[in-house]
Protein backbone atom coordinates (compact mmCIF):
# COMPACT_ATOMS: atom_id res chain seq x y z
CA UNK A 1 0.00 0.00 0.00
CA UNK A 2 1.06 3.57 -0.52
CA UNK A 3 2.65 5.16 2.51
CA UNK A 4 2.36 8.83 3.36
CA UNK A 5 5.60 10.70 3.02
CA UNK A 6 6.42 14.31 3.95
CA UNK A 7 6.56 16.78 1.06
CA UNK A 8 10.01 17.52 -0.34
CA UNK A 9 11.66 20.63 -1.66
CA UNK A 10 12.87 19.37 -4.99
CA UNK A 11 13.98 21.35 -8.00
CA UNK A 12 11.64 21.29 -10.95
CA UNK A 13 11.50 17.59 -11.55
CA UNK A 14 8.52 17.76 -13.86
CA UNK A 15 10.83 18.12 -16.92
CA UNK A 16 9.89 16.49 -20.20
CA UNK A 17 8.47 13.38 -18.58
CA UNK A 18 5.03 14.94 -18.05
CA UNK A 19 4.54 14.96 -21.82
CA UNK A 20 2.72 11.65 -21.46
CA UNK A 21 0.20 12.97 -18.88
CA UNK A 22 -2.80 12.79 -21.19
CA UNK A 23 -2.44 9.05 -21.65
CA UNK A 24 -2.09 8.12 -17.96
CA UNK A 25 -4.61 5.76 -16.44
CA UNK A 26 -7.67 7.47 -15.07
CA UNK A 27 -6.92 6.61 -11.45
CA UNK A 28 -3.34 7.91 -11.83
CA UNK A 29 -1.60 5.06 -10.06
CA UNK A 30 1.65 3.18 -10.53
CA UNK A 31 2.28 -0.32 -9.17
CA UNK A 32 5.97 -0.74 -8.37
CA UNK A 33 7.74 -4.03 -7.58
CA UNK A 34 11.08 -3.09 -6.02
CA UNK A 35 14.10 -5.04 -4.81
CA UNK A 36 15.56 -1.83 -3.43
CA UNK A 37 15.07 -1.61 0.34
CA UNK A 38 16.62 1.77 1.06
CA UNK A 39 14.67 4.24 3.20
CA UNK A 40 16.16 7.09 1.22
CA UNK A 41 14.29 5.87 -1.88
CA UNK A 42 11.05 7.02 -0.26
CA UNK A 43 12.08 10.54 -1.24
CA UNK A 44 12.16 9.43 -4.88
CA UNK A 45 8.62 8.13 -4.76
CA UNK A 46 7.24 11.10 -2.87
CA UNK A 47 8.86 13.51 -5.31
CA UNK A 48 7.40 11.70 -8.31
CA UNK A 49 3.91 11.80 -6.80
CA UNK A 50 4.29 15.49 -5.97
CA UNK A 51 5.38 16.31 -9.54
CA UNK A 52 2.80 14.20 -11.36
CA UNK A 53 -0.10 13.46 -9.01
CA UNK A 54 0.43 9.73 -9.63
CA UNK A 55 0.41 7.72 -6.42
CA UNK A 56 2.70 4.72 -6.07
CA UNK A 57 1.67 1.35 -4.68
CA UNK A 58 4.84 -0.48 -3.71
CA UNK A 59 5.66 -4.16 -3.26
CA UNK A 60 9.12 -4.88 -1.84
CA UNK A 61 11.00 -8.18 -1.84
CA UNK A 62 14.43 -9.43 -2.83
CA UNK A 63 15.17 -9.92 -6.51
CA UNK A 64 14.42 -13.64 -6.48
CA UNK A 65 11.11 -13.06 -4.69
CA UNK A 66 10.03 -10.43 -7.18
CA UNK A 67 10.90 -12.58 -10.17
CA UNK A 68 9.07 -15.56 -8.69
CA UNK A 69 6.02 -13.40 -8.02
CA UNK A 70 5.97 -12.00 -11.55
CA UNK A 71 6.16 -15.51 -13.00
CA UNK A 72 3.41 -16.81 -10.73
CA UNK A 73 1.11 -13.88 -11.47
CA UNK A 74 1.61 -14.05 -15.22
CA UNK A 75 -0.79 -11.90 -17.23
CA UNK A 76 -2.74 -11.12 -14.05
CA UNK A 77 0.21 -9.28 -12.52
CA UNK A 78 -0.59 -5.70 -11.45
CA UNK A 79 3.09 -4.68 -11.71
CA UNK A 80 3.83 -1.65 -13.88
CA UNK A 81 7.51 -1.05 -13.03
CA UNK A 82 10.14 -3.48 -11.79
CA UNK A 83 13.30 -2.31 -9.96
CA UNK A 84 16.14 -4.83 -9.56
CA UNK A 85 19.64 -4.37 -8.21
CA UNK A 86 22.04 -6.35 -10.38
CA UNK A 87 22.81 -6.91 -14.05
CA UNK A 88 22.61 -10.70 -13.76
CA UNK A 89 19.12 -10.51 -12.28
CA UNK A 90 17.97 -8.00 -14.86
CA UNK A 91 19.28 -10.19 -17.65
CA UNK A 92 17.54 -13.24 -16.19
CA UNK A 93 14.23 -11.40 -15.97
CA UNK A 94 14.63 -10.22 -19.56
CA UNK A 95 15.31 -13.78 -20.73
CA UNK A 96 12.22 -14.96 -18.87
CA UNK A 97 10.08 -12.46 -20.78
CA UNK A 98 9.09 -10.44 -17.71
CA UNK A 99 9.74 -7.02 -19.26
CA UNK A 100 8.52 -5.11 -22.30
CA UNK A 101 10.73 -2.83 -24.42
CA UNK A 102 10.56 0.92 -24.02
CA UNK A 103 11.31 3.47 -26.71
CA UNK A 104 11.98 6.84 -25.07
CA UNK A 105 14.02 9.75 -26.41
CA UNK A 106 14.59 10.93 -22.83
CA UNK A 107 16.04 7.60 -21.71
CA UNK A 108 18.09 7.10 -24.87
CA UNK A 109 19.59 10.56 -24.52
CA UNK A 110 20.38 10.36 -20.81
CA UNK A 111 21.30 6.73 -20.10
CA UNK A 112 24.44 5.39 -21.85
CA UNK A 113 23.91 2.44 -24.21
CA UNK A 114 26.17 0.14 -22.17
CA UNK A 115 23.86 0.56 -19.17
CA UNK A 116 20.72 -0.67 -20.93
CA UNK A 117 19.20 -4.10 -21.50
CA UNK A 118 18.64 -5.85 -24.81
CA UNK A 119 17.83 -3.41 -27.60
CA UNK A 120 15.03 -4.05 -30.09
CA UNK A 121 13.28 -1.92 -32.68
CA UNK A 122 10.74 -1.17 -29.94
CA UNK A 123 13.45 0.02 -27.51
CA UNK A 124 15.51 -1.35 -24.63
CA UNK A 125 14.21 -4.00 -22.23
CA UNK A 126 15.53 -2.19 -19.14
CA UNK A 127 17.60 0.80 -18.10
CA UNK A 128 20.27 1.27 -15.46
CA UNK A 129 19.27 4.05 -13.07
CA UNK A 130 22.27 4.02 -10.72
CA UNK A 131 25.70 2.39 -10.57
CA UNK A 132 28.07 1.11 -7.95
CA UNK A 133 31.73 0.26 -8.57
CA UNK A 134 33.14 -3.16 -7.63
CA UNK A 135 36.38 -2.10 -5.98
CA UNK A 136 39.14 -3.50 -3.79
CA UNK A 137 39.73 -2.41 -0.19
CA UNK A 138 43.23 -2.95 1.18
CA UNK A 139 44.90 -2.93 4.57
CA UNK A 140 47.24 0.03 4.19
CA UNK A 141 49.76 -1.58 6.54
CA UNK A 142 50.08 -4.72 4.42
CA UNK A 143 49.54 -3.73 0.78
CA UNK A 144 50.14 -0.83 -1.55
CA UNK A 145 47.54 0.21 -4.14
CA UNK A 146 49.90 -0.92 -6.90
CA UNK A 147 49.72 -4.48 -5.52
CA UNK A 148 46.08 -4.72 -6.63
CA UNK A 149 45.68 -2.01 -9.23
CA UNK A 150 44.24 -4.57 -11.68
CA UNK A 151 41.64 -7.25 -11.02
CA UNK A 152 44.02 -9.65 -12.73
CA UNK A 153 46.49 -9.31 -9.83
CA UNK A 154 44.02 -10.98 -7.46
CA UNK A 155 45.22 -14.34 -8.81
CA UNK A 156 48.90 -13.57 -8.12
CA UNK A 157 50.66 -16.09 -5.84
CA UNK A 158 51.90 -13.06 -3.86
CA UNK A 159 48.35 -12.73 -2.46
CA UNK A 160 48.11 -16.31 -1.22
CA UNK A 161 45.79 -16.41 1.80
CA UNK A 162 45.13 -12.66 1.71
CA UNK A 163 41.77 -12.17 -0.07
CA UNK A 164 38.35 -11.88 1.57
CA UNK A 165 35.20 -12.18 -0.50
CA UNK A 166 31.54 -12.94 -0.14
CA UNK A 167 30.26 -15.98 -2.04
CA UNK A 168 31.58 -16.24 -5.56
CA UNK A 169 28.04 -17.10 -6.63
CA UNK A 170 26.58 -13.88 -5.27
CA UNK A 171 25.25 -11.78 -8.17
CA UNK A 172 27.68 -8.93 -7.41
CA UNK A 173 30.64 -11.27 -7.91
CA UNK A 174 29.02 -13.09 -10.81
CA UNK A 175 28.71 -9.75 -12.59
CA UNK A 176 32.34 -8.82 -11.86
CA UNK A 177 33.55 -12.18 -13.14
CA UNK A 178 31.20 -11.87 -16.11
CA UNK A 179 32.88 -8.59 -16.97
CA UNK A 180 36.32 -10.21 -16.82
CA UNK A 181 35.04 -13.01 -19.09
CA UNK A 182 33.82 -10.46 -21.61
CA UNK A 183 37.25 -8.84 -21.83
CA UNK A 184 39.71 -11.68 -21.17
CA UNK A 185 38.02 -14.67 -22.78
CA UNK A 186 37.12 -18.10 -21.45
CA UNK A 187 40.50 -19.75 -20.80
CA UNK A 188 42.10 -16.73 -19.14
CA UNK A 189 39.04 -16.05 -16.99
CA UNK A 190 38.80 -19.62 -15.73
CA UNK A 191 42.50 -19.63 -14.83
CA UNK A 192 42.05 -16.30 -13.07
CA UNK A 193 39.06 -17.53 -11.06
CA UNK A 194 41.05 -20.56 -9.95
CA UNK A 195 43.85 -18.27 -8.85
CA UNK A 196 41.52 -16.00 -6.87
CA UNK A 197 39.93 -19.00 -5.18
CA UNK A 198 43.37 -20.30 -4.21
CA UNK A 199 44.23 -16.93 -2.63
CA UNK A 200 41.21 -16.70 -0.31
CA UNK A 201 42.05 -16.15 3.33
CA UNK A 202 38.96 -18.12 4.40
CA UNK A 203 35.82 -19.63 2.95
CA UNK A 204 33.50 -16.93 1.62
CA UNK A 205 30.95 -15.73 4.16
CA UNK A 206 28.91 -12.64 4.97
CA UNK A 207 28.28 -9.55 2.89
CA UNK A 208 30.54 -6.86 1.52
CA UNK A 209 30.71 -4.88 4.76
CA UNK A 210 31.91 -8.05 6.53
CA UNK A 211 34.78 -8.31 4.06
CA UNK A 212 35.83 -4.71 4.70
CA UNK A 213 35.75 -5.25 8.46
CA UNK A 214 37.80 -8.44 8.03
CA UNK A 215 40.53 -6.40 6.32
CA UNK A 216 40.56 -3.88 9.15
CA UNK A 217 40.71 -6.73 11.68
CA UNK A 218 43.77 -8.23 9.99
CA UNK A 219 41.99 -11.36 8.79
CA UNK A 220 42.91 -10.57 5.21
CA UNK A 221 44.77 -7.88 3.30
CA UNK A 222 42.33 -7.14 0.49
CA UNK A 223 38.57 -7.44 0.05
CA UNK A 224 36.22 -7.26 -2.93
CA UNK A 225 33.31 -4.88 -2.30
CA UNK A 226 30.86 -2.43 -3.80
CA UNK A 227 31.63 1.23 -3.24
CA UNK A 228 28.41 2.08 -1.44
CA UNK A 229 29.21 -0.29 1.42
CA UNK A 230 32.50 1.50 2.02
CA UNK A 231 30.84 4.90 1.62
CA UNK A 232 28.40 4.01 4.40
CA UNK A 233 31.32 3.40 6.73
CA UNK A 234 32.88 6.70 5.64
CA UNK A 235 29.68 8.55 6.55
CA UNK A 236 29.19 6.76 9.86
CA UNK A 237 29.77 8.53 13.18
CA UNK A 238 30.49 5.28 15.02
CA UNK A 239 34.08 5.12 16.34
CA UNK A 240 34.47 1.50 15.21
CA UNK A 241 33.50 2.43 11.65
CA UNK A 242 35.87 5.37 11.64
CA UNK A 243 38.64 3.00 12.76
CA UNK A 244 37.88 0.68 9.82
CA UNK A 245 38.13 3.55 7.35
CA UNK A 246 41.34 4.82 8.95
CA UNK A 247 43.10 1.48 8.50
CA UNK A 248 41.91 0.75 4.97
CA UNK A 249 41.97 2.28 1.49
CA UNK A 250 39.84 1.90 -1.63
CA UNK A 251 41.53 0.93 -4.89
CA UNK A 252 39.74 1.40 -8.23
CA UNK A 253 41.23 -1.36 -10.41
CA UNK A 254 42.23 -1.17 -14.07
CA UNK A 255 42.40 2.60 -14.29
CA UNK A 256 45.23 2.35 -16.82
CA UNK A 257 43.25 0.15 -19.20
CA UNK A 258 39.57 -0.87 -19.41
CA UNK A 259 38.37 0.77 -16.18
CA UNK A 260 36.69 -0.44 -12.99
CA UNK A 261 33.68 -2.75 -13.22
CA UNK A 262 30.36 -1.09 -12.42
CA UNK A 263 27.06 -2.79 -11.73
CA UNK A 264 23.59 -1.25 -11.83
CA UNK A 265 20.24 -0.91 -10.24
CA UNK A 266 17.87 -1.09 -13.19
CA UNK A 267 14.25 -0.30 -13.95
CA UNK A 268 11.92 -1.89 -16.49
CA UNK A 269 8.31 -1.72 -17.51
CA UNK A 270 6.61 -4.97 -16.55
CA UNK A 271 5.40 -7.13 -19.43
CA UNK A 272 1.74 -6.84 -18.48
CA UNK A 273 1.78 -3.26 -17.19
CA UNK A 274 -1.70 -1.73 -17.21
CA UNK A 275 -0.39 1.79 -16.57
CA UNK A 276 2.31 1.78 -19.23
CA UNK A 277 2.47 5.51 -19.86
CA UNK A 278 2.82 6.26 -16.16
CA UNK A 279 5.49 3.54 -15.98
CA UNK A 280 7.51 5.11 -18.80
CA UNK A 281 7.14 8.51 -17.15
CA UNK A 282 8.50 7.03 -13.91
CA UNK A 283 11.55 5.63 -15.72
CA UNK A 284 12.12 9.02 -17.32
CA UNK A 285 11.79 10.63 -13.91
CA UNK A 286 14.49 8.32 -12.52
CA UNK A 287 16.79 9.64 -15.25
CA UNK A 288 16.21 13.28 -14.22
CA UNK A 289 19.06 15.17 -12.54
CA UNK A 290 16.99 15.57 -9.37
CA UNK A 291 16.28 11.84 -9.02
CA UNK A 292 19.84 10.93 -9.89
CA UNK A 293 21.10 13.20 -7.14
CA UNK A 294 18.73 11.60 -4.63
CA UNK A 295 20.07 8.17 -5.51
CA UNK A 296 23.65 9.35 -5.09
CA UNK A 297 23.17 11.37 -1.93
CA UNK A 298 20.77 8.95 -0.27
CA UNK A 299 22.33 5.55 -0.96
CA UNK A 300 25.91 6.38 -1.96
CA UNK A 301 25.40 5.27 -5.56
CA UNK A 302 26.81 6.91 -8.67
CA UNK A 303 24.55 8.66 -11.21
CA UNK A 304 24.18 7.11 -14.65
CA UNK A 305 23.44 10.50 -16.21
CA UNK A 306 26.52 12.53 -17.11
CA UNK A 307 24.98 15.88 -16.18
CA UNK A 308 23.84 14.76 -12.71
CA UNK A 309 25.89 16.04 -9.78
CA UNK A 310 26.18 14.86 -6.20
CA UNK A 311 27.22 16.48 -2.95
CA UNK A 312 27.68 13.12 -1.22
CA UNK A 313 30.83 13.69 0.88
CA UNK A 314 31.91 10.05 0.73
CA UNK A 315 31.66 9.81 -3.05
CA UNK A 316 33.47 13.12 -3.43
CA UNK A 317 36.22 11.88 -1.11
CA UNK A 318 36.61 8.66 -3.09
CA UNK A 319 37.17 10.79 -6.17
CA UNK A 320 36.49 10.35 -9.85
CA UNK A 321 37.42 7.12 -11.59
CA UNK A 322 37.38 5.52 -15.01
CA UNK A 323 34.48 3.08 -15.35
CA UNK A 324 34.48 0.23 -17.83
CA UNK A 325 32.25 0.46 -20.89
CA UNK A 326 31.54 -3.26 -21.23
CA UNK A 327 27.80 -3.56 -22.03
CA UNK A 328 26.15 -4.52 -18.76
CA UNK A 329 23.65 -6.72 -20.60
CA UNK A 330 26.55 -8.87 -21.90
CA UNK A 331 27.92 -9.08 -18.36
CA UNK A 332 24.60 -10.45 -17.18
CA UNK A 333 24.50 -12.94 -20.04
CA UNK A 334 27.93 -14.28 -19.05
CA UNK A 335 27.00 -15.20 -15.49
CA UNK A 336 25.71 -18.71 -16.25
CA UNK A 337 29.07 -19.63 -17.79
CA UNK A 338 30.88 -17.97 -14.89
CA UNK A 339 28.94 -20.07 -12.39
CA UNK A 340 30.20 -23.22 -14.08
CA UNK A 341 33.77 -21.92 -13.75
CA UNK A 342 33.22 -21.19 -10.06
CA UNK A 343 31.91 -24.71 -9.51
CA UNK A 344 34.95 -26.25 -11.17
CA UNK A 345 37.28 -24.01 -9.15
CA UNK A 346 35.56 -24.78 -5.85
CA UNK A 347 34.88 -21.06 -5.31
CA UNK A 348 31.83 -21.39 -3.07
Amino acid sequence: MLEKFPPLRAAAVALALVATTAAWAQDRVLNLYSARHYQTDEALYANFTKATGIRINRVEADDAGILSRLKAEGAASPADVVLLVDAARLWRAEQDGLFQPVKSAVLEQRIPPQLRGGETAQGAQWFGVSTRARVLVIDKARLKPTDVDRYEKLSSPALKGQICSRSGSHPYNLSLFGSVLETAGTAATEAWIRGVAANLARDPKGGDTDQIRAVAAGECAVAITNTYYYARLMRSNRPEDKAVVERTQVVFPNQADRGTHVNVSGAAVARHARNRDAAVAFLEYLASDAAQRMLADGNNEYPVVASARTENPALLALGRFKAETVPIAKVGANTAQVQQMLDRAGFK
